[in-house]
């Protein structure tokens, strides 16, 4: 199940304490990111974990924040594989799909 993410410290909080997460950065007007954010929720059913997401229009600081931790250029939709607080992989636009997430857990 994707669930919102709406501060720093609720991010920082989730990849600290988690082993891995998923993280996807989405775009409430860009179909690119409705398709996007479907193939997230997708994958997070399969697998029976949980993911999750911000609006960017709604958490500019947060989305800032990612693009400063990770050192990748912000653009949406876009998708981070956290491991131990560290993101080891991401993905942007068409690139984001039920097989390239599971690509990332491998």
């Amino acid at each position: 199940m994707a669930m919102k993410l709406s501060s720093i410290d609720q991010f920082e909080q989730i990849i600290e304490e988690n082993n891995y997460a998923f993280v996807l950065k989405h775009s409430e007007t860009c179909p690119i990111s409705a398709n996007a954010f479907d193939q997230f929720n997708k994958f997070l059913y399969e697998r029976d974990m949980d993911g999750y997401y911000l609006v960017v229009q709604q958490e500019r600081e947060l989305s800032n924040y990612i693009e400063e931790k990770t050192h990748v250029k912000h653009e949406s939709p876009q998708a981070f594989y956290f491991v131990k607080g560290q993101a080891i992989w991401h993905a942007n636009h068409g690139d984001i799909n039920v097989t390239s997430l599971a690509n990332a857990e491998e």
